[in-house]
């Protein structure tokens, strides 16, 4: 089925009841879509959301788009299909119900025929809600892109075309097609389907064709087999990719509908001695856990930061994704597809218990089912897809009924798709939360570890403790039956369980599905050496809205500090807890990362700021310190300052202006990282690594010198005119050589001339009340990010401005 975008003239309010006036209200303003209506308004200290969203309001909107039903509609079916509305989501056209979806992330289609009036315009209108409803920032409305077929009564199904390839040699792979086809009309129709595959270059290499005959009312579903010579497989090294083109003609031989479906050829394997493989070749997953919004964006999904999102994840060293703890977006698995990174997509966040008042226990129980179809309906024809995760830290998994639910689920993912594996992320303290809080309380002298007021805050309080109660009996034995029904056990914040399970369990194949980033040195040692571990997903990849404040670094000698746990107090709006930040910068962490998984061999610099030095601090577990690298620090000359070196080597010498300062042995206060106590003093700061005398590499940092200038460039400059594409523009503060100035912070402003808007700008700053959709952001270690959505064809130029300082102009060319 041929899908055509949807996403113009549409206009967004507040909704309304039928006995409500605006009251002050705005009115209905036009949006661009994918759109989040929540980004944009006021964050408040009393939200009722809270901490979860950042401290954003919930809502209530309504979208709406007029358009004209032509009347040669009148013999064709039209389909809306929403890739996701979030949440609640409730349409109508003229006024009269249609459809109601309300799982945030699953898409979905109505058709319009019995509500159509044609040959005049018509009224689709969509409204949407979020209150109270998740852990994390949601957003809110049509967030992401929205499709309009229109095709004939006897079509091919929305996503009915699906390609497996069970049959792999190395001079040959059998691809194995099934098509549906539905029939619309009082009558009996013959068909014929015809499919052709075609290799990344564009050639066909195979070809076939069947007559189908649909019965009034019904789906027909056709399959073939097809052979292709000499296939190129699909691997995270050499991301493949087919087309498989369908064809649905009638009898004369007119064409009634056709589809383009992309696919890999690739083999997947499982076992406690090999762990994973993929076309024969062992696959350990350097994997990041990612939630869903897109930072200065909102939740609004565009392919284009989508695809960013992957490759500056790719380019940092990850190799896996896990979505969390939503379906993961198509755009997404697109760019997973592309770039060659396994996902695993997680079907949700909660079962029948809640976690939050309005979540989606409310409708789990009847709708699971819906859920599961729209889950494996998106994905299975995306090769990136290694495994569907069934849940997240599910509150019921170690009861008998929960284990039940477990089995259930699982069951109906595999008669779904069996062509994947089944994981689910276990947490066996959250699954027996009750009983662990009332054990933390009994067993600490005078009440020292009450219980906590939220999971998180528990888990971090309990320290060492936590292995001990993950490696219990109690765990071992109340999450036995839900881990059984897995091809794969996730185990969330449980590396205890890694050597113990393996003697417990011995063909038992775990995952780390979210652990804590501080750990990575000793979690990624398990997976090396223990063939049952498959890899690894670290909370997380890329830093995100809402659960703010989770990985802050507090300095507790301010007057009145107090703890607040894991949850940071207004204004925090991120996280803080990425090795990337929201605008695609990389943090210090995400190098100690990439030289634990053995992909960099330079040693990298990372200076705790001077300005703080010898404060005392108080982390999560969720932290990383806060440290830069940079050797550009407004304080005076001779000043204390703290400098990391990250590096795989024995030992690493510094170096400051070619004098040497000291050599540190790596892993004496952390394993891959050497310790230096010095002072500051401008100029070029070098660290050399060195193995058995012999140098294994370098890292230089240089101070800036001269006038800040500001600094504005893009990746890339030309610009499709759809509503997927956008520019990202990286705004920075620097001296004549590129060196980033990251003390002399100031407000930039972004404006856009042409064909053009400005869809966001932000910073990584995870304290703020600076508002993503103004034209002005205050940088943040001297650097900022602004996105520009093309509105039509032509040249668009931003302009980026900051008192006492020359603008920075990027050019843009926008072509349909």
């Amino acid at each position: 089925m041929i899908r055509t975008p949807f996403m113009d003239g549409w206009a967004v309010g507040p909704k309304l009841g039928a006995f409500e006036g605006l009251d002050g209200a705005s009115p209905p303003r036009p949006v661009a879509l994918p759109h989040d209506a929540i980004r944009d308004l006021p964050r408040s200290a009393d939200s009722d959301q809270g901490v979860h969203a950042g401290y954003h309001p919930g809502g209530v909107f309504e979208y709406v788009k007029v358009f004209e039903a032509p009347e040669e509609w009148r013999h064709k079916t039209v389909i809306v299909e929403f890739e996701g509305v979030y949440r609640d989501a409730t349409v109508f056209l003229n006024g009269d119900f249609i459809a109601h979806e309300p799982n945030g992330y699953a898409a979905f289609a109505v058709t319009l025929d019995a509500f159509l009036v044609f040959g005049q315009e018509n009224r689709l209108t969509v409204e949407a809600r979020a209150h109270k409803d998740s852990r994390w920032y949601t957003g809110a409305g049509i967030y992401r892109p929205v499709h309009l077929s229109i095709v004939d009564p006897v079509h091919i199904a929305l996503d009915g075309v699906r390609a497996t390839t069970p049959d792999i040699d190395e001079d040959r792979a059998v691809i194995e097609v099934e098509t549906a086809v539905e029939n619309g009309t009082r009558h009996t129709r013959t068909t014929r389907l015809s499919w052709s595959i075609i290799d990344d270059s564009g050639a066909e290499v195979a070809t076939n064709s069947a007559p189908v005959t649909v019965l009034p009312g019904e789906r027909a579903t056709a399959r073939a087999r097809l052979a292709v010579d000499d296939p190129r497989l699909w691997h995270p090294d050499s991301p493949a990719l087919y087309e498989v083109r369908t064809e649905l003609a009638a009898t004369d031989g007119s064409l009634l509908d056709e589809d383009t479906t992309r696919f890999g050829i690739r083999r997947l394997q499982l076992d406690p001695k090999r762990g994973l493989r993929i076309n024969g070749r062992t696959v350990k997953l350097r994997g990041a856990c990612v939630h869903h919004d897109n930072g200065p964006l909102g939740a609004a999904t565009l392919g284009a930061a989508e695809d960013r999102r992957v490759r500056l994840l790719k380019a940092a060293g990850f190799n896996a994704l896990r979505s969390a703890h939503n379906p993961m977006s198509r755009a997404m698995l697109d760019a997973c597809d592309r770039h060659g990174v396994l996902v695993m997509d997680e079907l949700t966040d909660v079962w029948t218990r809640s976690k939050t008042a309005f979540d989606s226990s409310l409708v789990f129980p009847e709708r699971w089912r819906a859920d599961i179809a729209a889950l494996v309906r998106k994905d299975f024809n995306h090769p990136s897809v290694l495994m569907y995760s069934i849940g997240n830290e599910i509150l019921e998994l170690a009861s008998p009924i929960g284990s039940s639910w477990s089995r259930r689920l699982a069951e109906e993912v595999r008669a779904l798709d069996g062509t994947r594996f089944v994981t689910n992320g276990i947490n066996g303290i959250i699954a027996n939360i009750d009983k662990m809080a009332a054990a933390m309380a009994g067993d600490a002298p005078d009440g020292e570890h009450a219980p906590a007021s939220d999971p998180n805050t528990m888990m971090a309080n309990m320290g060492e403790r936590m292995a001990l109660m993950n490696a219990s009996e109690l765990v071992t034995e109340s999450t036995e039956e839900s881990a059984s029904v897995l091809d794969v056990v996730g185990f969330n914040y449980a590396d205890s369980r890694y050597e113990l399970d393996l003697g417990a369990f011995p063909h038992r194949v775990i995952v780390g599905s979210e652990t804590f980033p501080e750990r990575i040195d000793v979690m990624w040692g398990l997976v090396e050496r223990l063939p049952h571990v498959i890899g690894d997903f670290t909370w997380t990849g890329w830093d995100y809205l809402g659960e703010a404040g989770i990985g802050r670094v507090d300095y507790t000698d301010v007057d009145g500090y107090e703890a607040a746990g894991t949850s940071g107090p207004y204004p925090y709006l991120l996280a803080e807890s990425g090795d990337i930040d929201v605008t695609g910068y990389r943090r210090t962490i995400s190098y100690y990362r990439e030289i634990v998984y053995g992909l960099r061999t330079d040693p990298y610099i990372a200076v705790h700021r001077p300005q703080h030095h010898g404060r005392p601090t108080a982390r999560t577990p969720w932290s990383w310190d806060d440290a830069v690298s940079t050797w550009s620090w407004a304080v005076a000359p001779g000043s204390p300052v703290t400098v990391d070196v990250y590096s795989d080597a024995e030992e690493v010498e510094l170096l400051l202006d070619g004098k040497s300062i000291a050599t540190a042995r790596v892993g004496d206060a952390k394993a891959f990282l050497a310790r230096f106590e010095t002072e500051f003093h401008p100029g070029e700061l070098i660290a050399v690594s060195r193995r058995n005398g012999a140098e294994t590499g370098r890292h230089a940092l240089r101070s800036a010198t001269g006038e800040p200038r500001l600094v504005a460039a893009t990746a890339r400059a030309a610009l499709a005119v759809t509503p997927d594409d956008a520019a990202f523009i990286d705004i920075g503060l620097q001296d004549a050589d590129g060196t980033t100035v990251i003390d002399a912070d100031r407000s930039v402003t972004a404006t856009v001339d042409g064909p053009g808007v400005l869809a966001g700008i932000g910073t990584g700053r995870a304290r703020t009340e600076e508002p993503f959709g103004g034209e002005a952001v205050t940088t943040y270690d001297g650097r900022a990010l602004a996105v520009v959505r093309p509105t039509g064809s032509g040249t668009i130029t931003v302009t980026v401005a900051a008192e006492g300082l020359a603008p920075a102009h990027v050019v843009l060319e926008a072509r349909s």
